[in-house]
């Protein structure tokens, strides 16, 4: 494998970079607690994980050579986005009409893993950044899988240690922010980029 260590720098950049991951990470944590946030990122991680396997067996190809199975994917990702972001519109609505005690709040950590893994999942730009990045760090001469094995989960760990660090350092400042005023605007503010991010994804060029 050439250049590892400009290839986890380079990794580390891209993982700082917000997206629909770091979106859903967030409102779970900030409405959920530490646990729903740390659910979300081990969907998030299993996400990866398949990814990584789908780009070593060349599945990853066929999704970026394919216009069509690559729209497939990318409306169907960008729905959920969309799908999400407008759960969010309705839990504010819901927030509105009543008030909810924190010892009543339920916690469905299922769904938390759920929204991570899917996210992640079925957004194509995740398949096509595995297929396209990963061979510029091995020597093209190599044809051995295992390098493409080893990047694939330096960005999976380094995904995980980014997230547990943000997840731990939103519970921290949570206490700070569970007022029902501060607590409609992060449903209404997330709600908004995710819808965002959905439309972005479904209309963007193949």
């Amino acid at each position: 494998m050439e250049q590892y260590w400009l290839f986890v720098t380079m990794c580390i950049l891209l993982i700082l970079l917000p997206g629909p991951d770091t979106a859903i990470a967030t409102k779970n944590t900030l409405t959920l607690g530490k646990k729903g946030g740390l659910k979300t990122i081990l969907g998030t991680c299993c996400a990866l994980l398949i990814h990584t396997l789908a780009a070593v067996v060349g599945l990853s190809a066929i999704i970026a050579k394919s216009a069509f199975i690559f729209s497939i994917f990318k409306y169907i990702g960008g729905g959920y986005l969309i799908y999400l972001g407008v759960k969010s519109f309705i839990s504010m609505r819901k927030q509105k009409m009543e008030i909810l005690k924190e010892d009543e709040v339920k916690y469905d950590d299922y769904s938390c893993f759920k929204q991570g893994f899917l996210t992640n999942l079925l957004n194509p730009k995740v398949a096509v950044f595995f297929l396209t990045f990963l061979p510029q760090f091995v020597d093209p001469n190599n044809h051995s899988f295992l390098p493409f094995v080893w990047m694939g989960l330096t960005y999976v760990a380094l995904t995980a240690i980014w997230f547990v660090f943000y997840i731990l350092l939103l519970n921290a400042i949570r206490t700070f922010m569970m007022k029902p005023q501060t607590q409609l605007a992060i449903e209404g503010i997330t709600g908004t980029v995710l819808v965002g991010f959905g439309i972005k994804l479904a209309l963007e060029k193949n």
